[in-house]
Parts: structure tokens; sequence; C-alpha cells
């Protein structure tokens, strides 16, 4: 990728501290620009930064503007192009005082350097050709990663699979551009260059690549930022006792008196290498209070916005199961159901579990068929028997609760998308190519101009370019990189 222009920053020097703020035992202070090795100097006792070799290793002292020395530092150089910005780049690790660090980048700024912006050196990273769009904003990706499963997708896309995936389909559609653009050159000798069935092969393979990658996004979403799992059921059934279980934390207040929880309580935790976001429910019941009523209509949203849903059952009252089982097994449709049989510490859960399956039975989408309970996706609901205040089988709900996430293998050469910008350039591209496979199926035939289909052609270019920012503009780098931290 060529250098693109970077508004406001040319020719300055930045610096940043790049390690957490706060106190602690190191801290990196990170210098980049073209004068980065001479404004360093200044402020640096020993070896001459000229004399160092690229991606070396000194020890020396920092001195403030005064000549007074502030700290004794380790600093490493990295001349360009061959460093993170692919310009001249120092870092100086220094004591992790606060004031340390304070007193070291006003000294850097005091002899040239300006201090850096949110993103700022990954932004010149992109913009000098070092990484392309999508694996500038996976770094901020693996910063942020909470889980193993987030650090080896974002990991994965900063390394460029992703990037080289979307640079094959390019590679595609430019190929089909020139096809159509020869014909249209030669449009009045009525000439062709590709064979019609052919192209079109050509083209619906892109639309599969294309819906492939698009479709991958709830996967990633919830790798990204936590599988969502909404645990719902009636009143006092333990909904908030199995939250705090499952957190291993008294998130949520727990109290006998029915309807305590009025609004969504939300928090994550990582079980088998992935990130869960789990949302305890307000008790779903017939009540007249307004403010419950919300609380309610709430616990129906996090239903339906979550991926698997946690359905608590008191055991002791197996009679009340049929007054919920048609409205949650009808709303899950195709989502992942566990029916949570709680509060076996107060007896036997087999009548309870009885007379779930019994309900379920008669929910079953194909009434005489030979099939265990199901809903209407088809897929069968898993049953578990716990007691969440006494934490009895929760590990068993936990593998359970891993074991139906059901999410792509990670550690596959698969490319996974996980940002929201991807999938919305990606759908767009999607629809672009699919309205130039309707052109070339149904529409040349009809007299559907060649330029509409060259046109559907290059804007399925334009989003996919958009993606790894060959396309761009100075408002969309200035939002991605604006949630950066500072100091990368």
């Amino acid at each position: 990728m060529s250098s693109i222009e970077l508004t406001g920053y040319q020719g300055d020097t930045i610096c940043a501290v790049s390690t957490p703020p706060g106190r602690g035992g190191i801290a990196v202070i990170r210098v980049s620009g073209s004068e980065a090795l001479e404004i360093v100097q200044r402020r640096w006792q020993g070896k001459p930064l000229a004399e160092m070799a690229t991606h070396t290793v000194h020890f020396g002292n920092l001195t403030d503007s005064a000549g007074d020395v502030l700290d004794q530092a380790v600093l490493t150089v990295f001349k360009a192009p061959n460093s993170f910005t692919g310009e001249d780049v120092v870092e100086l690790a220094c004591h992790g005082s606060t004031w340390i660090q304070q007193q070291v980048v006003q000294a850097l700024i005091d002899a040239g350097c300006r201090h850096a912006t949110a993103g700022e050196f990954t932004r010149r990273a992109f913009a000098n050709g070092r990484m392309d769009l999508s694996q500038a904003e996976a770094v901020a990706d693996v910063i942020e990663a909470q889980s193993r499963a987030a650090h080896h997708v974002a990991m994965s896309q900063m390394r460029g699979r992703y990037s080289d995936e979307l640079k094959g389909l390019r590679e595609k559609l430019l190929h089909f551009v020139a096809l159509i653009e020869l014909e249209l050159d030669f449009s009045e000798e009525d000439v062709t260059f590709a064979d019609r069935g052919e192209v079109t092969a050509l083209a619906r393979d892109i639309h599969a690549l294309i819906s492939r990658l698009a479709d991958s996004y709830r996967d990633g979403n919830a790798i990204r930022n936590g599988m969502p799992v909404a645990i719902v059921g009636q009143t006092n059934a333990g909904k908030s006792t199995l939250l705090n279980a499952l957190l291993r934390d008294d998130r949520a207040l727990v109290s006998d008196i029915h309807g305590t929880t009025r609004d969504t309580i939300e928090d994550t935790v990582v079980m088998g290498g992935t990130l869960f976001r789990f949302i305890d429910t307000a008790g779903i019941r017939q009540s007249s209070d307004t403010v419950e009523q919300m609380g309610i209509e709430r616990s129906w949203q996090a239903l339906d916005k979550a991926t698997i849903v946690l359905w608590v059952i008191d055991s002791t009252r197996p009679d009340d199961i049929a007054t919920m089982a048609h409205d949650i097994v009808s709303r899950c449709e195709g989502k992942r159901l566990i029916a949570v049989l709680n509060k076996t510490d107060l007896g036997d859960a087999q009548d309870a579990e009885n007379q779930l399956n019994k309900i379920l039975s008669t929910l079953r989408p194909h009434q005489g068929e030979d099939l265990q309970p199901q809903n209407p996706s088809g897929e069968l609901p898993q049953v578990t028997a716990i007691s969440a205040k006494r934490e009895s089988d929760i590990e068993a709900l936990r593998d359970l609760i891993v074991r139906t996430a059901t999410l792509p293998d990670v550690d596959s050469d698969a490319v996974i998308v996980t940002n929201a910008r991807h999938y919305q350039a990606l759908t767009r591209a999607r629809d672009a190519i699919a309205r130039a496979i309707d052109g070339l199926t149904n529409g040349l035939t009809n007299g559907l101009s060649g330029d509409l289909l060259d046109q559907d052609i290059r804007e399925c270019l334009h989003w996919l370019g958009e993606i790894t920012g060959e396309i761009t503009t100075d408002n969309i780098l200035g939002e991605i990189f604006a949630h950066f931290c500072v100091g990368k």
C-alpha cells in the first residue's frame, strides 16, 4: 500500500506514554517522527543515537531541560522504515513513577516533540503502508481482548489473514471489471470477451465468499464482545443467585421477596477461553406495578437479543412451569435454550423434570414423530438440575454453556469478522454483487446497460476498499482512531 496523506501531521515528531496510566515498575515512552533521534539525543546521556544500529538497546540517563538527570533508562531505537510506524522510533523504558513519566514527556515536548493524540502511532503505521486499516483496527482489538478466542481472532487479523482474504476478493472483482469494461469499449462492434456462464459463475463465487465473511459476524461479535446469555424465569426462581454463582461474585441483590430485580444486570466472565456476557433479568409474572412491568418488558427484550437462554425454573413449584413454557420456547427459535431446574437442595427435582418434559412434548413442531422435546428451530433444549444457592452442579452448568455456545474453531484458518464497520461494508458489497448477478442472469437479456453492471461491480469494490482503507476519508480515520488509547 502506498503512503497516504495525514492531514496536519506532516513533519511532526510525537511522543506519549505507551504503558497504562498510573504507577508501575516500568513505564515506556514512545517517540516517533523524522526528528525522533535528534530530539531524544537532547535529553539523553549515553551513546549517541546516530551511532546506534536499528533494533538495539542501550543504557543511559534521561535529563530535563536544565540538564539535570531525571532517571536512568533503557533506550531502544528503531530506524525507518523498519519500525512500527515506518518512521524513526525511540522507546524509553524508565521507572514507573507518575512524576518521572510526566517530567520525561515534558522534557521531550520542550525539546521539540508534540504530544501524540489517541491512536496516532498506529494511524502513522497505516499512513506509511506498514499495515492496512483492518490490521490497524486489529491492534486495538488485541489490546482490548478479554479472552483467548478474542485474542486469537484479533492476532490473526493483525497478521493479515483477513486482509489476504479481502485482497483475493478484490483481485477477482478487478478481473471481473476488466472483462466488462473491455466489452463496453467494443460495444459498437458487438464483441464478447468472456463466456456469460463463466462470468456469472465468477460473480456467484464472489457473492458466496462475501456472504461467508458477513455471516461470520454474529459469532465474531460474540467472541469480541461476549456471547449474550439471558437468564430468564419467574420471580424468585433463583436467577440472581445463579448469576452470582456463575460469576463467583455477589453481583446481584438476592432476596426472598418476589420482584426484587426490576432491571437487567449484566456482567462478563471467561469460560473455556470464550467471553460470555450474562444478563440477569426481572422475574416474569402478571403485575400491575408500572415499574415492574417495564422491567418485565426488558426481560423479554434481553431474551430476544440473546444467543443462549437460561430458563431458570423453581423445581419446588413444578406446576408453575406451564405458565411460561409456551412463551419461552416459542421466543427461543434459532437460539440455544437451556432449562435450569433450580433449588435441588430443597427436594427432588424429578417431578419438575417430568412436568417440564411433558409440557415440552406438547410444543413439538411435528406431532406424532418419535422426537425428543425441542424448540421450534428444531434444536433439542438442554435440561439440567442445580442448586444455585449451594452452588451444586454449577461447574456442570458452566461446561454445558460452553458446549452449547458452539462458536467456530478460532484455532483454524477460518477468517471471522468481529468489527461492525466491516460487517456493514460487507453487507453493502454483497448487495452490490447480487445486483450484478441479477444483471448477468436476467438484465442483459432484457436490454440492461453494461454501464449499470460495471457500476454495481465498482460499488462492490468500493465497500471492500473501505474495510482495508484503500478508499477512506479523514472523517472515517478520525472516528476509528479516536477509540484507541494514547500511546498506541
